[in-house]
């Protein structure tokens, strides 16, 4: 569900006399990609007031030197420098040309002042890497494109990365994930201003939907998997493809530090710093990422699928599972199946080597509930002694809490968990 922020921020800024509400300034750099560089130029700078939709009056500004060159080799111009950013009341960088360059000193010091100055910021997909440099982003709920999310979590551990929103207000500050959802924000920012009736006639006019949630996704998206780009080249790369391709087996963290030659602290602290995630909060979620996939494509039971994805019983996966996507396992394939299309030919499915296992019994799930649960060695135990360390303030590694199907509430940040998932 994309968190739209209820209440401004207490330090917010009255806006400066001289910027205007219905100026959009938009920035653009030089190796932008083109699709999410037009969003904003689209929603705000075409008049389409016959069609119900208040005007905005839109500013293209130059982020750096011209000539700007984006997608295809085409050459852009834009009509205005930095200076003009001063009458905007809303600024909107819609993406930056790459995640390990730093973006220009004298932008980022238009950010900033046009912050200061009460302006409304929004980064669409990797602009969020540019509201981060300029501070724009510390200590507040941010996002961006589910694959550059742990890389923005690392490079800025102040800032609560929550890859998994459709777009994020924070009142002053917005951000938007990859691609389409930089429209979802744009008519989500459309909608703040003048009402539900006009973001909707945008809607239309764009042939839309008037409003996405994360929700609306459904089953057809999956627990990112991913890892920054620049764990390719580290030593790590090799024990964590290794991992991956095991999971089906019961290990833990300690045998990953062990195939790294690495003392287990060594191993969690240089893990942390490449991913910005705790190793034992990964190999959770690349378990239960497992099973959500064993779910959707196989007939296999639910306690299959727990074995087949390295958990030691179907209560830690049901626990798990539960904490990360906000739904039993059960529930979660009945769902699935309910939303999958229908077709004149039965979908392929993997089918089990032996005939289902019935489910346990209540009292045996009772009292599994209170014996040891989780990864290989890991338990209630390691689960307890991991709840007093420090977690990463970055990247999240659950949804909501919340029943399939149903609206969910803002999603805990990071810095709010009262014990790391697992």
């Amino acid at each position: 569900m994309s968190q739209d922020s209820a209440a401004v921020p207490d330090a917010a800024r009255k806006l400066a006399a001289r910027r205007r509400r219905e100026i959009v300034a938009v920035l653009l750099f030089s190796g932008g990609p083109i699709f999410e560089s037009s969003i904003p130029l689209s929603v705000f700078g075409i008049d389409r007031q016959d069609a119900g939709v208040p005007r905005y009056r839109l500013l293209v500004c130059a982020g750096e030197d011209a000539p700007l060159r984006t997608t295809g080799g085409l050459e852009l111009s834009a009509p205005y420098g930095l200076e003009a950013i001063s009458r905007a009341g809303t600024v909107v960088v819609p993406a930056w040309r790459s995640i390990t360059q730093a973006p220009p000193p004298a932008a980022l010091d238009a950010l900033r002042r046009a912050h200061e100055e009460g302006a409304r910021i929004v980064g669409l997909c990797t602009g969020a890497f540019v509201l981060a440099a300029a501070g724009l982003l510390d200590g507040r709920p941010a996002t961006t494109h589910w694959m550059y999310a742990p890389t923005l979590a690392k490079r800025y551990p102040s800032v609560h990365v929550d890859p998994r929103e459709l777009f994020v207000d924070d009142g002053d500050v917005l951000t938007s994930a990859g691609t389409a959802a930089g429209i979802d924000l744009c008519l989500h920012i459309v909608r703040t201003d003048h009402g539900a009736d006009a973001a909707n006639a945008l809607a239309r006019r764009l042939v839309v939907p008037p409003r996405r949630t994360a929700s609306d996704l459904g089953h057809q998206r999956y627990l990112d998997r991913s890892l920054p780009e620049e764990i390719g080249a580290d030593p790590l790369a090799e024990v964590v493809a290794w991992a991956l391709e095991h999971l089906h087996e019961q290990f833990d963290v300690e045998t990953l530090a062990a195939r790294a030659y690495m003392s287990r602290r060594t191993f969690d602290r240089r893990f942390r710093s490449l991913t910005g995630s705790a190793p034992l909060q990964w190999l959770i979620t690349q378990r239960v990422l497992q099973a959500q996939r064993l779910l959707e494509t196989s007939d296999y039971s639910v306690d299959e699928v727990a074995g087949r994805c390295g958990f030691r019983s179907p209560v830690a996966l049901r626990g798990h599972f539960r904490r990360q996507l906000g739904a039993s396992p059960a529930a979660y394939r009945a769902a699935y199946r309910a939303r999958r299309p229908q077709s004149g030919a039965p979908e392929p499915a993997l089918r089990p080597e032996r005939a289902e296992r019935p489910e346990r019994e209540r009292a045996a799930l009772a009292t599994e509930r209170f014996s040891a649960a989780g990864l290989g060695g890991h338990g209630l135990a390691t689960e307890a002694a991991d709840a007093g360390k420090p977690q990463p303030e970055g990247y999240a590694a659950r949804l909501p809490e919340t029943p399939v199907g149903r609206g969910a509430a803002r999603p805990v940040l990071p810095g709010q968990r009262e014990r790391p998932v697992g």
